[in-house]
């Protein structure tokens, strides 16, 4: 019996049940344990890739699990933060009380998002629209950063009805939208083939630094922003060649 081959797909399972875990604590509006659990299952996620390349056992099943895993972890737990959000907003756009469900859009966007995955052949060494893990660290960061902004700006924003549903429309989008994003991945340990990775990170570790809970939709923002600036450089690059 090949232990190694079955040592990914277990990796994969264990990002699993931290979405699991993750939508008890949900429920229960833990909200900060339930990002600390998404963090988590992203982890595992990561390393079930790396081991699968590691020992040379990458196959359709592993591609099938990863995706079914981050349906629970990046999909299904991000759309019932936002349908808690909406339930829990100030500013009532309808006292219809089926709008929260509303809040599932991203369940759908990131559902979508990681069908067409599976069969885009273009996102192998970077990736097309926002990824879902990113996705949903960014949903999952806002009750939090509710409950720890002093600012009252921020807490008027993230509590108004029709500023939720922009953002559930943005997140749906965003996540299938044909814009090129780099890769955090490091193939070529050089500065010049690095830059942008490496910008990235010192800009991540400063804003998370300043501005804590805060700094993490602020991080996938310019992570977006910066992938879109690299883009329109290359587009020069070629221009003038």
């Amino acid at each position: 019996m090949n232990i190694k081959k079955h040592i990914p797909n277990s990796i994969t399972l264990l990002n699993l049940f931290c979405g699991c875990i993750a939508m008890v604590l949900v429920s229960e509006k833990d909200f900060e344990m339930a990002f600390y659990m998404v963090c988590l299952g992203i982890f595992f996620d990561f390393f079930d890739g790396f081991f699968a390349r590691l020992f040379k056992v990458s196959g359709p099943l592993g591609l099938q699990l990863d995706s079914l895993a981050d349906m629970v972890t990046s999909g299904v737990v991000p759309g019932y933060i936002m349908y808690f959000l909406l339930t829990n907003s100030q500013h009532e756009i309808s006292s219809n009380p089926w709008m929260p469900f509303l809040g599932f859009i991203i369940t759908l966007g990131s559902c979508y998002r990681l069908a067409v995955f599976n069969l885009d052949t273009r996102q192998t060494n970077s990736f097309i629209g926002l990824p879902t893990p990113a996705n949903a660290l960014f949903i999952l960061s806002l009750p939090l950063v509710l409950k720890y902004s002093d600012s009252l700006f921020v807490l008027e924003f993230l509590t108004n009805q029709w500023v939720l549903l922009a953002i559930t429309l943005f997140s749906a989008s965003i996540l299938n939208a044909e814009i090129p994003l780099f890769s955090l991945k490091i193939k070529k340990f050089n500065l010049k083939d690095n830059a942008l990775q490496i910008v990235f990170l010192f800009l991540s570790f400063f804003l998370l630094i300043f501005f804590q809970y805060l700094g993490i939709p602020l991080i996938i923002i310019g992570y977006v922003l910066l992938s879109v600036v690299s883009n329109i450089f290359k587009l020069d690059e070629k221009k003038n060649r």
